[in-house]
């Protein structure tokens, strides 16, 4: 992913999800989605066992530093593998896996709140 090319760039809050996309700010994407405070890019991961930390560059490298980090996994919940846990814990990111739609959810009130926030939402059916 290109940090100089967001789909939007600025934090918005998921108006909706499923049917394989997104809608935010007005805009409908396809796919999966990776939203951090000041930008809303497109993401290739389709399914957790892509999660990895390339597909979470922005994240772990952003300044200022993200508070917290919410991974949708889609419908199936999933157990982040210790290596990926550690390079946030070595940052001091808090980092919570849970369904798309439970992430959606709590994304929207930590965007809400004005938190340092950020998302990888895995689009679903």
């Amino acid at each position: 992913m290109d940090r100089a090319s967001p789909h939007l760039p600025q934090a918005a809050a998921i108006d909706t999800y499923g049917k394989g996309g997104f809608r935010f700010a007005g805009m409908s994407h396809r796919g999966s989605l990776l939203c951090l405070p000041d930008g809303i890019w497109p993401s290739p991961v389709t399914r957790p066992a892509e999660i990895d930390a390339a597909a979470l560059a922005l994240v772990l490298d952003a300044e200022p530093k993200i508070d917290h980090c919410l991974i949708g996994t889609g419908h199936d919940p999933w157990l982040m593998p210790r290596d990926l846990a550690g390079r946030f814990a070595e940052r001091g990111i808090a980092v919570e896996t849970m369904t798309t739609g439970a992430a959606v959810r709590t994304y929207n009130i930590l965007v809400a709140e004005r938190r340092r926030i950020a998302a990888l939402l895995i689009a679903v059916a």
